[in-house]
């Protein structure tokens, strides 16, 4: 009785795929032919600048009423800068509020200010801070860092 069932199953099978789509063939897809010379052309590597700064928040998901610390770096060829002055601005969502601090960077190029956010920033609403550096030795007139940010939880 079992072969007798596997039977119909087969036969059923069969059925079932002669009735099945026909296939169609395919069309060869095109060949793509890349010219050689297209390498003469490129553009050359970009310097690294010299001079480079960024800036961080120690923290970057405070309270709404934390007080945390902006940090920046300024280097010349990677080694640290020092006797630069550094100035910060906060761009809150109410508006810009410059930092009355006014660090001079160490021997490793390093700067810190204090930020009491104080609520002035709404929860899950980013905030960034610029940080300028001047009167750098031997180096340009000014130098305006990646921005430091942080988002209130």
């Amino acid at each position: 009785m079992g072969a007798l069932l596997s039977g119909w199953a087969m036969l059923w099978l069969l059925l079932l795929s002669a009735c099945g789509p026909t296939a169609n063939q395919l069309s060869p897809a095109a060949t793509v032919t890349i010219n050689p010379a297209f390498q003469a052309s490129t553009s050359p590597l970009p310097t690294v600048p010299p001079y480079r700064c960024g800036a961080w928040a120690s923290n970057n998901a405070p309270s709404p009423t934390a007080v945390i610390t902006i940090y920046a770096r300024l280097t010349k060829n990677l080694q640290g800068v020092s006797g630069a002055t550094a100035t910060a601005v906060v761009h809150f969502s109410s508006g810009d509020v410059p930092l009355t601090q006014q660090p001079t960077s160490d021997q490793g190029g390093y700067v810190r200010f204090t930020l009491s956010l104080a609520g002035r920033q709404p929860r899950n609403v980013p905030a960034t801070v610029d940080v300028t550096f001047t009167n750098i030795p031997g180096g340009p007139a000014s130098l305006r860092c990646s921005p430091a940010f942080f988002t209130p939880q």
